[in-house]
C-alpha cells in the first residue's frame, strides 16, 4: 500500500497541469521584446486617444521601471503566472494600479508574442550575422600571412595537388560570406509586425499600426491578421541559416582536428582551445572543434523540431505555438557560441609551414602540372596525357617520358586564373575580401 505522506494523484495531476503549460522559463529572454513592443502599443494608444495621455505615460513609467527591475535581478517572476506577459503585466498592475489594465487594449497575446518572437528573431540573425563577419576577418588575416604557403589540397582526403594555405582559409572565407548573407535574408523575413491582429481578426479600435512598426523597427506591417499570428516561417527561415551556418563551422572543425593530429601536424591549437587527456599526458585534444561538430546535429534538430511543429496546424493560433521558441531560442546561442569559438581557434593557432611543404613535396602530387606539360608542349590529348603520368605514377610505365622539373611554387603559379591558387590570386582575393568587410562594417553589419 502506498505511503500515507504520498501526493495523491489528484495532486500530482493539479501539479502537472499548472506547470506543463509554463513557457516563462523561455520566454522571459525575450523580455526587452516585449517591454519594447507594449511601450509602443501604449504609444499608439494615447495618440489615438483610445486611452489618456496620463495612463498611457503611466504605463511607460512603470514598464521602463520593470525593464530596470529585471536587468538588476530585482524582479520576482513567478511561475504560477505562466508567462512573461503576465508577469509583467501583474507587476505593472502593483506599481500603477488600475491604469495598467488599459495597456492590454485592442491587443491579445497571440500577435503579442508574435511580435516579441519577430523582435527576437531580428535581434539574433543580426548577432549571428555579425559573428560570421568577425570569423571572416579572423580568416582574412590569417590567410593574409600564408598567401605563400603551400599545403596539399585535397579530394576524397587524398593529396591532390598543391595549393596555399591562404586559398584553403579563403574557401572558408567565401561560405561564411554566405552565411551573413542567409542572416540578413532571415532578418528580414522576421521583419514584419503582426501587432494590431489581434487574437485573428484584427481589432475594432482605429489603430496606428505604421507608428508602432516605426517604433519597434519594422520595415512593414502583415497584411492578414490570421497569417501573422500563425506564421512562424521566419523562425525556419533563421534556424535554417543557422543550420547550415553549423554545416560549415562543422566543415572547419573537421579540418581542424585534421590539421592538428600528430598524422598531419599542419597546426598547433592554442591551449586555450585544446585540452589534455586525464590519463594520456602526451595527448592535445582539439575540444572546442569537436564540440562545434557535435552541436551541428543540435542545431538541425531545432530545425526539424520546428518543422514538425507547423506541420499539421490548421490556422490560425494552436498552442503547439509555444514550442517554437525553445528551438529558437537554442539555435541562436549555439551558433553564436559556435562562431565565436571558431574565431578564437583561428586567431590563435600556430601554422606549421615547414610541415605542409613538407607534405607538398614530390612526383605524385603534381600528377596534373605534368599532364598539362604533355598537353602544352607534347601536343597530346589531355586524356592520353592522363594515361602516361598515371602509368608512370604507379610504376607501370612502357617507355621513357620526359617530365620537366616542376616544384610546388611552379604549380601554384601557373593556376593564375580568377579563383585561382596563384598567390597573386590569393592576394587580390583577400584584398577585396578586406574591401568586402569595410563595406559590411560601414553598412552596420557587424
Amino acid at each position: 500500500m502506498p505511503s500515507s505522506d504520498a501526493p495523491s494523484s489528484s495532486i500530482r495531476g493539479s501539479q502537472l497541469a499548472s506547470d506543463f503549460t509554463v513557457s516563462l522559463d523561455i520566454d522571459r529572454r525575450m523580455y526587452r521584446e516585449d517591454i519594447a513592443g507594449s511601450i509602443a502599443h501604449a504609444e499608439m494608444l494615447a495618440k489615438q486617444d483610445i486611452i489618456s495621455e496620463s495612463d498611457a505615460a503611466s504605463i511607460v513609467e512603470g514598464l521602463r521601471k520593470i525593464q530596470d527591475e529585471i536587468e538588476s535581478g530585482e524582479f520576482e517572476w513567478k511561475p504560477d503566472l505562466e508567462d512573461i506577459h503576465i508577469n509583467v503585466e501583474s507587476r505593472l498592475y502593483e506599481l500603477i494600479g488600475e491604469a495598467a489594465g488599459r495597456l492590454h487594449t485592442a491587443r491579445s497575446r497571440n500577435d503579442q508574442v508574435a511580435t516579441d518572437a519577430r523582435l527576437y528573431a531580428k535581434r539574433v540573425a543580426a548577432e549571428c550575422r555579425s559573428a560570421c563577419r568577425q570569423l571572416q576577418r579572423a580568416l582574412l588575416d590569417r590567410a593574409e600571412e600564408n598567401i605563400e604557403t603551400v599545403v596539399p589540397g585535397y579530394t576524397h582526403l587524398q593529396r591532390a595537388q598543391p595549393v596555399t594555405f591562404g586559398h584553403v582559409l579563403m574557401a572558408y572565407f567565401e561560405m561564411f560570406g554566405r552565411d551573413a548573407a542567409s542572416f540578413t535574408q532571415a532578418e528580414t523575413s522576421a521583419d514584419v509586425m503582426p501587432l494590431g491582429s489581434g487574437a485573428l481578426a484584427g481589432a475594432t479600435y482605429p489603430l496606428d499600426r505604421e507608428f508602432v512598426a516605426e517604433r519597434l523597427g519594422f520595415s512593414a506591417i502583415s497584411k492578414n491578421s490570421m497569417d501573422a499570428v500563425s506564421d512562424r516561417d521566419f523562425i525556419l527561415d533563421f534556424i535554417f541559416a543557422t543550420s547550415k551556418t553549423m554545416t560549415h563551422l562543422s566543415r572547419l572543425c573537421e579540418d581542424i582536428v585534421i590539421w592538428s593530429s600528430e598524422e598531419f601536424g599542419f597546426i598547433r591549437l592554442s591551449d586555450a582551445y585544446s585540452s589534455g587527456s586525464s590519463m594520456m599526458p602526451q595527448k592535445r585534444n582539439p575540444d572546442f572543434a569537436e564540440l562545434i561538430r557535435g552541436k551541428t546535429g543540435r542545431v538541425y534538430g531545432s530545425l526539424i523540431s520546428v518543422l514538425t511543429t507547423l506541420k499539421g496546424l490548421p490556422l490560425t493560433y494552436n498552442r503547439d505555438l509555444q514550442e517554437d521558441k525553445p528551438p529558437l531560442m537554442d539555435a541562436a546561442v549555439t551558433t553564436l557560441s559556435s562562431l565565436t569559438a571558431a574565431r578564437g581557434m583561428i586567431a590563435e593557432m600556430t601554422v606549421h609551414a615547414d610541415q605542409m611543404a613538407a607534405a607538398s613535396e614530390g612526383r605524385a602530387i603534381l600528377a596534373t602540372d605534368y599532364a598539362d606539360h604533355l598537353v602544352r608542349d607534347g601536343g597530346l590529348p589531355f586524356r592520353e596525357a592522363y594515361v602516361q603520368v598515371a602509368a608512370h605514377t604507379r610504376g607501370e610505365a612502357t617507355g621513357n617520358v620526359d617530365f620537366p622539373e616542376i616544384s610546388a611554387a611552379d604549380s601554384l603559379a601557373a593556376r593564375d586564373v580568377p579563383g585561382g591558387t596563384a598567390p597573386s590570386r590569393v592576394r587580390e582575393a583577400i584584398i577585396n575580401g578586406y574591401g568586402d568587410l569595410w563595406s559590411a562594417r560601414l553598412g552596420g553589419e557587424w
